[in-house]
């Protein structure tokens, strides 16, 4: 099979990586040049995965025509944000029986759509819809050096949920798949804004009641807004719920708990984002999320302290003690005293 590889980040390269450990013919985009002659050169893409070495099969280019042309399968690795932009430019290259996976996480700013709608409407009417999403608590440092890893392929389409998963499964790369597209890519998405929130914990030094309260709290927040947006409930109790929420909170690979923790510590958004080579989707996340709940009429508290936090220089102590006076509640809706 002839796989193309959108992105050379540590998520696309660690794909590349897993795809061409089986034996797959893969192709792997790298949009900068300098990058592109360093891989060529060491085998490794050290500015993401150092001491990471490429399978010799896979082939590197920084067009993105060679990337697509005669592909079976394109994984898009992509920042949330240029997904539209690069499915643009690569439709003139692939061919209709295409399947597309993406593996970003994140919403459309502006429009506030999930990246399957992004990807769909792009494509639609010119190349019929072949679109997967594979989201889960799947860390790159991790993947890309075999370590036992699950995640879910969500699609509306059965049959291409199930290619996709014999397509990705591996000994240590076990993939279930999800009928419910529009609750794993929220699950996938929100989990970042939450866990900008659990890094501020850790920047101001809090303790593990209160990552385990936000933790648990935030889950409502996704399966709330889920819920409003016709995701099923037990999806957030899944890989790419509870699970990919788990570990970006708490792993030190999460960019997004990095970028709170810093936050935490007093220091300036665009100081810790510019000293960063690689996206913390969240941020941009926070925002869309932000304006989905006001539009759907839902309410999402932390999601609303950690907006307030980024862009409106609230301090992360004041945001903690509005989450904590909130008026009293019952904790969940459907059990409530008569």
């Amino acid at each position: 099979m002839n796989i193309g590889v959108i992105g050379a980040g540590s998520w696309g390269t660690s794909l590349a990586i897993l795809l061409g450990d089986k034996g797959f013919n893969v192709t792997l985009w790298v949009r900068r040049e300098e990058l592109l002659q360093k891989m060529v050169q060491a085998h490794e893409n050290s500015d993401y995965l150092p001491g990471v070495f490429l399978p010799e099969g896979i082939k590197l280019t920084n067009r993105l025509e060679n990337a697509v042309q005669g592909k079976e399968l394109i994984v898009l690795a992509v920042p949330s944000h240029v997904v539209g932009d690069i499915v643009a430019k690569i439709k003139a290259f692939m061919r209709r029986e295409t399947v597309i996976v993406n593996a970003a996480k994140g919403l459309a700013e502006g429009s506030l759509k999930r990246l399957s709608e992004v990807i769909m409407e792009e494509l639609l009417p010119d190349i019929p819809c072949k679109v997967a999403v594979l989201s889960g608590p799947n860390h790159a440092e991790e993947v890309s050096r075999f370590i036992p890893t699950a995640t879910v392929v969500a699609s509306n389409n059965g049959a291409v949920a199930e290619k996709v998963q014999d397509i990705f499964m591996t000994p240590y790369f076990r993939v279930y798949t999800n009928p419910d597209i529009t609750g794993v890519e929220l699950g996938g998405a929100l989990k970042n804004v939450i866990a900008l929130g659990a890094g501020v914990c850790d920047g101001l030094n809090y303790g593990d009641n209160t990552k385990a309260a936000l933790l648990t709290r935030g889950l409502v927040e996704i399966t709330r807004l889920g819920l409003a947006l016709g995701a099923r409930r037990g999806t957030f109790s899944g890989l790419t719920g509870l699970g990919d929420l788990f570990v970006t909170c708490n792993s030190p690979h999460s960019r997004n708990r990095y970028v709170g923790m810093m936050l935490g510590k007093g220091y300036p958004l665009g100081e810790i984002t510019s000293a960063m080579k690689m996206v913390a989707e969240g941020i941009k996340t926070t925002r869309a999320a932000y304006e989905l709940s006001h539009k759907c009429g839902v309410e999402m508290p932390i999601t609303k302290e950690v907006y307030e936090v980024l862009f409106q220089g609230k301090k992360p102590q004041e945001a903690a003690m509005n989450l904590m006076r909130r008026q009293k509640t019952y904790e969940i809706e459907e059990i409530a005293f008569e």
